[in-house]
């Protein structure tokens, strides 16, 4: 058994044993469950050189169960169903995204199995469209969403919380091939009632000859008020896919206003940037203007408008049309 096995190992056990302690001492509470179901689709197209795609596309659903057992205890199980780099795009790839025990007692959260990671879950939520466009992290793959490991959070005061995750590092679509961990660090601060702060560094291990750790850092800042919010990120990725010298950064403002309990309105622009121009080829600023509508409690439809500019040598502008749909509970 490698030490990498050992450590996970160690702390599931150690999640586990907090778990049973508490789950003896609370037989008065009925565990309660709820399914998960979240379908993204769209339907695109692009004007000019992008013209020809076009079409509608399902492209990610979320099944799953979550099932609260008593005091702080839970278990989660999520199914995640999309397309695949390596295959063709007409067939469909499932995946397991989590598969989890929970442990929350007082102001400490303990999470291990296959759990969401933490180095860009904040922003996203705070983003707060997911199923329209990603946030500027799992964009363009300074990490992963989701891992084998553990994690922990806890809240020192209504103002600060921190948290660690110790996970493979390859994300939950790969099996593991390397012996390195992946540590995060992470602190999120509440100065004023809306105004959040969040500060992330991360470290990939490879422990193969030849390749350097990959380091992540991220920060990012936002406000949210009953009415509008507004949040920017600045991100830097050192030694991408394990190379020395292969560093990435950029940043992403967004903001988003409520227009009617049933409206909202949004924009986003991100810029990516590459060391020495080394990823010019994909480094590009996007933007994104759009509006949402709730149709009932379950669906939402948002129209929006993109712009993709690319910082290759001789690359046009690409522009396209979205509508994009979400069902979910």
């Amino acid at each position: 058994m490698t030490m990498k096995t050992k450590v996970i190992m160690a702390g599931i056990m150690l999640a586990c044993t907090g778990i049973t302690a508490q789950a003896q001492d609370a037989k008065t509470e009925e565990p309660k469950g709820k399914a998960i179901v979240q379908v993204f689709g769209n339907f695109h197209s692009g004007f000019g050189a992008e013209n020809n795609d076009r079409g509608f596309e399902l492209e990610r659903s979320y099944l799953g169960y979550e099932y609260k057992l008593n005091k702080g205890l839970s278990v989660k199980g999520v199914m995640d169903i999309g397309k695949s780099n390596d295959v063709s795009d007409y067939q469909r790839i499932a995946y397991i995204k989590n598969a989890m025990v929970s442990w929350k007692t007082g102001n400490l959260t303990l999470n291990g199995g296959l759990i969401s990671t933490t180095q860009f879950n904040f922003q996203e939520k705070f983003w707060g469209y997911r199923y329209i466009m990603k946030s500027f992290q799992d964009q363009y793959k300074f990490g992963n969403s989701a891992d084998l490991g553990i994690s922990l959070a806890y809240k020192f005061a209504d103002w600060l919380s921190a948290d660690a995750i110790i996970v493979n590092g390859e994300g939950y679509k790969k099996v593991q091939k390397n012996d390195g961990l992946n540590y995060g660090l992470g602190a999120t601060l509440t100065p004023v009632k809306g105004l959040q702060v969040r500060i992330y560094g991360g470290l990939n291990e490879t422990c193969e000859q030849g390749k350097k750790n990959i380091v992540n850092m991220a920060t990012f800042i936002g406000y949210k008020a009953d009415k509008f919010s507004i949040g920017a990120e600045y991100n830097k990725m050192w030694n991408a896919s394990y190379k020395e010298g292969q560093d990435q950064y950029g940043y992403s403002v967004f903001a988003s206003a409520k227009l009617n309990k049933k409206t909202d309105v949004y924009a986003r622009l991100d810029d990516l940037c590459s060391k020495d121009n080394w990823n010019k080829a994909k480094d590009e600023q996007a933007a994104i203007l759009g509006a949402q509508f709730k149709l009932g409690k379950y669906v939402k439809i948002a129209p929006n408008f993109r712009m993709s500019m690319p910082k290759a040598d001789g690359a046009d502008n690409a522009y396209s049309a979205y509508i994009n749909c979400y069902f979910g509970f």
